[in-house]
């Protein structure tokens, strides 16, 4: 099912209809946008197409179920025990981060973001007034790990908050639970609030540890944003959750996302969540055997081609993230290449923060055979 080609072409898809909007070319073949080309489960389709046929498509509330389906997924797939009283739905992980910010911290506080990172991790911090402190993950020959020391030395009476990427976007670390724990304990120490993203936890290739399941006193202090939408591919239904079992923590957070608007969903957006929660298991395996597939022929492909490309095999997600620096080329030229000789369109490592000079991010969550074109367009240039 993961090899059928999908046109999604005409479909307001910003992976394919904005090209022209973000790059400048409409031509290029499209591997930059964090979704997949792949088709969304049957069992969510099916659930959609169902309640469609109802006819009215009111306001929407989570009921008891997709309470508990959330708390059973996280006991189920991450040993994590959590309670309903915990969750906290919302419009999208991005804006719940956003609202977040708003409320745990002032404007002028710091904000200690770990780069190369998702980008709206750190402009969120921007647009919020607050002030962005970069921890930067330390590189050994494409394995990043985080710098601790540095992070000590950063820490001022400012500071307020820490965010997690776990797993990691864009570098595909699936962090260890003993390297949580030295964070966690640097957090605690320094009255830090962690908020965690976790919205690639089920892509991962080994066991994954939310960061609030490590102790009652690390989950006293962290607030983790989760959505099926990476996981299902159902993004564009914008339905996220919080979970979070300190209070005061979630009661600022819920009266931001109250003032912000952010705490209602369409309809389709629940349906979406609980159908993939309640029967998604045996197709997300099929998935994670696939995207394993695409990642192992990226790597032997680039090998076999003796391209100057380099990658470090992820963890986690369906992102690589491709070193060009053996071209000797500068950062703008490779770029250019990219789009004006390769012709593919892959997210600008710099966007990721400065330690993205001379990396771009690929999406591998793709048919095979596209995925098989896309490289051959890389390797003809690099």
């Amino acid at each position: 099912m993961f090899d059928e080609i999908v046109n999604r072409k005409g479909t307001s898809c910003a992976k394919y209809d904005a090209l022209e909007t973000y790059f400048g070319y409409s031509n290029l073949q499209p591997l930059w946008v964090a979704d997949m080309d792949f088709k969304t489960p049957d069992v969510i389709n099916e659930a959609i197409i169902k309640r469609a046929q109802h006819g009215v498509y009111g306001y929407a509330k989570p009921s008891t179920k997709t309470y508990n389906l959330v708390k059973n997924w996280m006991s189920k797939r991450h040993s994590w025990q959590i309670d309903t009283s915990w969750i906290s739905f919302c419009n999208g992980v991005v804006p719940a981060y956003s609202a977040a910010i708003e409320a745990l911290s002032e404007e002028g506080d710091e904000i200690i973001v770990q780069t190369p990172v998702y980008f709206p991790l750190f402009n969120s911090v921007k647009h919020n007034n607050r002030k962005v402190v970069r921890n930067s993950l330390k590189e050994n020959n494409g394995y990043y790990t985080m710098d601790l020391e540095d992070l000590k030395n950063k820490i001022t009476s400012k500071s307020k908050i820490l965010v997690l990427c776990s797993p990691h976007n864009p570098v595909g670390r699936l962090w260890k639970k003993e390297e949580l724990e030295e964070l966690a304990k640097i957090c605690l120490e320094n009255n830090l609030i962690i908020i965690s993203d976790e919205i690639h936890a089920d892509l991962v290739f080994d066991k994954f540890t939310p960061m609030a399941s490590l102790s009652k006193e690390i989950s006293n202090i962290t607030l983790t944003l989760n959505s099926p939408g990476k996981t299902f591919n159902v993004a564009g239904l914008n339905c996220a959750y919080t979970i979070c079992e300190n209070k005061e923590i979630k009661e600022k957070l819920d009266k931001e996302l109250a003032k912000r608007e952010l705490n209602s969903i369409n309809v389709f957006g629940f349906t979406a969540l609980e159908a993939a929660y309640e029967f998604g298991e045996e197709w997300l395996e099929e998935l994670k055997i696939y995207l394993k597939k695409n990642i192992d022929f990226t790597k032997n492909y680039l090998l076999k081609c003796n391209s100057k490309v380099q990658f470090f095999e992820p963890e986690a997600t369906y992102l690589l993230w491709l070193n060009f620096k053996n071209t000797g080329l500068k950062h703008k030229e490779i770029k250019n290449m990219l789009f004006e000789k390769s012709q593919i369109a892959l997210n600008d490592g710099r966007s990721f923060g400065v330690e993205g000079d001379s990396y771009f991010r690929l999406n591998c969550a793709l048919p095979i055979s596209e995925l098989e074109k896309g490289l051959s367009k890389i390797v003809t240039y690099f």
